[in-house]
């Protein structure tokens, strides 16, 4: 149990690591919002995203749902529909700091995360692909104990870069960076939007 507990630990570390959209998504919401209190929805909507997309996997069921096309296409287009108007909004958004009322509110942070989560296709392969792979190799208590394992490390790491993102929010008072970190963040999203039509074009030939 411990060898799985330690390969779980590894891959969703290696895999959660890399600067994509839902991580840049979190970090943002953390500097732009002054209470951490103010970011749990994109935090436990990011958590349960994640923790429902590793147990499909872990039970093959994401594979048998993405074994068809029509339904790639679906989550890709409605995925590419989020992500572009989550770019313009962030690429407009203020830091609370700045406005208190131009940060974004529960529902819109819920249907963003939800966005960068679920209709990620970069997301879903990487847990599909490597962690519901790799749980083929365990079984009983050690696979178990493999899932619960990569499902804390995010949830973890969520919390961690909301934490990281408030700091940094802290530090910034006159709003500039922050400013910065959205365009930044539009642009990140803009590019994983880009790999999304280019997957359509994929299926459509």
């Amino acid at each position: 149990m411990f060898e799985a507990i330690i390969h779980g630990f590894i891959l969703a570390l290696g895999l959660i690591l890399p600067l994509g959209a839902q991580n840049v998504f979190i970090f943002n919401q953390g500097a732009n919002h002054q209470s951490f209190r103010k970011t749990l929805p994109v935090v436990i909507t990011a958590g349960l995203c994640d923790t429902t997309l590793i147990t499909l996997a872990v039970l093959g069921v994401s594979v048998i749902l993405l074994s068809f096309p029509t339904l790639q296409l679906v989550l890709f287009i409605i995925g590419l529909a989020f992500l572009l108007y989550m770019a313009w909004s962030l690429w407009h958004e203020k830091p609370g700091n700045m406005d208190a009322h131009a940060t974004m509110g529960p529902f819109k942070q819920i249907s963003f995360a939800f966005s960068v989560s679920i209709l990620n296709p970069h997301a879903i392969m990487d847990i599909v692909g490597v962690i519901g792979t790799s749980a083929t190799a365990y079984s009983g208590v050690d696979k178990v104990a493999f899932t619960l394992t990569t499902i804390c490390i995010s949830w973890i790491w969520f919390i961690g870069l909301a934490i990281a993102g408030k700091a940094v929010g802290r530090i910034d008072t006159s709003g500039r960076y922050l400013v910065m970190l959205n365009k930044i963040s539009s642009i990140i999203i803009l590019f994983v939007a880009c790999i999304i039509v280019k997957n359509i074009v994929v299926l459509f030939q």
